[in-house]
């Protein structure tokens, strides 16, 4: 099935790496023209060989100067975007409430939601003159559960729903579709360090905690990054040209998180 994803302009934050960089693929194997930012300047190094179909640009959403100089950039190169996927989040600190330090805090809330305002304020000049507007925002199942030992993140992605239904109310009349994904425990390195945080706060190993976090879903299962992409891709496209506002879970029917 043709998607109709040849040609569009998208940008993918965070998109050197991990889930981000597996989304930029996806969209870059359907045709489109993709620009990454990132923070990993390896990550970025490595985009030749990992992707040589992706443009990357060292960027931190959560610098408003930073920011502005890789929209500049990258709206540039592209003639226009189309696309736009806030990927760029980090882990943020393991703890009780009482436990975090202040500046964590910050920086889990200036990257996680203030940098999804510092993207999106920029590119939505670009995307009202779109055929084919969309913004996908990557939040989490913490943004629709309780997450103990880790309200910064929690805090943060449901900020990113509640910023997405925003989007599409304010944006609709533009033709720009607004939808979020909420990624359950996704296989790689950050659900490790996760994972093993929180193992040490709790006096476990991390296979005892992965496997109360598995226990809690139907599917029992580590969710493949490829997933992800899959339905941003489709979300993207003008098959899903009705969708809008949604906060869609992917996370093998997760009942809630430990």
């Amino acid at each position: 099935m043709d998607l109709g994803i040849a040609g569009l302009r998208t940008i993918v934050t965070a998109g050197a790496g991990g889930i981000g960089l597996e989304i930029a693929s996806a969209f870059a194997r359907a045709g489109a023209r993709v620009e990454v930012c990132d923070v990993d300047e390896g990550a970025l190094a490595a985009l030749p060989q990992s992707d040589p179909a992706i443009a990357g640009s060292l960027c931190d959403v959560s610098d408003r100067a930073s920011v502005q100089r890789f929209m500049d950039g990258a709206l540039s190169r592209l003639g226009g975007l189309d696309v736009l996927v806030n990927n760029a989040g980090i882990a943020g600190p393991t703890g009780r409430v009482d436990q975090i330090d202040p500046e964590d805090w910050d920086r889990t809330l200036a990257v996680d939601i203030t940098g999804h305002f510092n993207v999106t304020r920029l590119a939505v000049p670009a995307l009202k003159a779109s055929a084919n507007p969309s913004i996908i925002g990557i939040s989490s199942a913490a943004g629709r559960f309780g997450f103990p030992l880790r309200s910064p993140y929690a805090a943060a992605k449901w900020g990113v729903i509640g910023f997405i239904k925003s989007l599409a109310m304010e944006l609709g009349e533009f033709g720009i579709r607004a939808n979020a994904i909420l990624p359950g425990s996704v296989d790689g390195p950050r659900i490790r360090s996760v994972f093993e945080n929180k193992a040490r706060e709790r006096n476990l190993s991390m296979a005892e905690v992965q496997a109360m976090a598995l226990s809690a879903t139907s599917l029992k299962c580590l969710i493949p990054p490829r997933h992800l992409a899959h339905l941003a891709v489709f979300l993207a496209s003008p098959v899903a040209g009705t969708i809008s506002g949604q906060a869609i879970a992917v996370d093998g029917d997760l009942q809630m998180l430990v």
